[in-house]
């Protein structure tokens, strides 16, 4: 059963961000509002989340099914077209499983890697033109500058956790680390000296992130003063996903737009622990979630188990407690307004 949720002066308030003494999230009640509201996956997200606990087989394939054939996710439940707006949102989902190495996922990422143009950017299969929603319509400029920051961002996160795991490759972005170098090319060239960019609101944040990692703090950081004068504005879905990629970029717990997102988020929590969803309340778990994500030590998948040396006297392994479990559809992107550029002015 949900707690009931606490007070804002609660001592139950867990502080976040150190010396950010506003930036209070209560993340016992939002823990709260999942477990009373989220189906299984989402309680398993919650679950690794919190504490790392493996996910059972059968809800991780359920977190996988509807894949296609070439490694890509469909829009929609019955499609046969990998999209890559559709492919970013189940990784994102299967981030928060600890499932990135598993065969699913590592086909999507081979998947969105060959989808990458010769521009360094990625676009959806034209034959999505009549279901694609705007933010990801085929031959779209916007679109495109949105679908490339996306794409270049879980890139990325792929190859922070091969990293984490032993990797194969130190580059930035892994064994993707020259798709994902051309990635950063191709959105660094689109971003105005007034840290511009001509996209949806979220691009901005997913740029800013893979710049950042590709050591383009200049361009990131022109972007990151554009947003940091719309914290105040922002949607509680929007102080989540923006919060949460720079979160999972590793870009420092005391980075000044971090703190700032995660203070929107203490601002606009609900008090039944959750946030609102712009896409309707059966996403609020989404994004809360979500902010979660954005608040909640970065876990990863663990390595693979080493095996002992037959002459090794092995002790009895510990008992280890089983954990808990995800199927959602895509939400769009949050926009200015149908198609209307960011620029700097706000």
């Amino acid at each position: 059963m949900q707690p009931a949720p606490a007070s804002a002066d609660s001592p139950r308030r867990n502080r976040l961000c150190a010396g950010s003494v506003t930036a209070v999230v209560d993340l016992d009640a939002a823990i709260g509002f999942v477990v009373a509201h989220g189906d299984a996956v989402e309680r398993a997200r919650l679950s690794r989340l919190r504490t790392g606990a493996a996910v059972p087989p059968e809800l991780m394939e359920r977190a996988e099914a509807g894949q296609a054939s070439d490694g890509g996710w469909p829009a929609t439940l019955d499609g046969a077209v990998g999209s890559v707006d559709a492919t970013c949102f189940r990784l994102a989902e299967l981030d928060d499983l600890g499932a990135l190495g598993r065969p699913a996922a590592r086909r999507a990422l081979d998947w969105l890697a060959a989808r990458q143009l010769p521009d360094g950017g990625w676009d959806e299969d034209p034959a999505l033109a009549d279901l694609a929603p705007e933010w990801a319509r085929p031959g779209d400029p916007e679109a495109r500058f949105y679908l490339t920051a996306n794409a270049g961002f879980w890139l990325t996160v792929a190859g922070l956790d091969a990293r984490a795991a032993g990797p194969l490759d130190h580059r930035v972005g892994g064994a993707y680390a020259g798709v994902v170098h051309a990635a950063a090319q191709a959105v660094a060239e689109r971003i105005g000296a007034d840290g511009s960019w001509p996209s949806f609101l979220p691009a901005g944040w997913l740029a800013a992130a893979v710049l950042h990692r590709q050591g383009m703090y200049d361009e990131s950081a022109r972007i990151q003063a554009v947003l940091a004068e719309r914290i105040p504005r922002l949607s509680a879905a929007d102080a989540a996903w923006l919060a949460a990629t720079l979160h999972r970029a590793e870009v420092g717990e005391e980075q000044w737009l971090l703190v700032a997102a995660r203070r929107r988020l203490a601002e606009t929590q609900r008090s039944d622990g959750g946030w609102d969803s712009d896409d309707g309340h059966q996403f609020d778990v989404h994004t809360t979630l979500r902010a979660l994500r954005a608040c909640l030590p970065t876990r990863v998948a663990p390595p693979a188990a080493v095996v002992p040396p037959p002459a090794a006297v092995v002790p009895p392994p510990a008992a280890v407690a089983p954990p808990p479990p995800p199927a959602v559809v895509v939400p769009p992107p949050t926009t200015d307004g149908p198609g209307a550029p960011v620029s700097a002015a706000g």
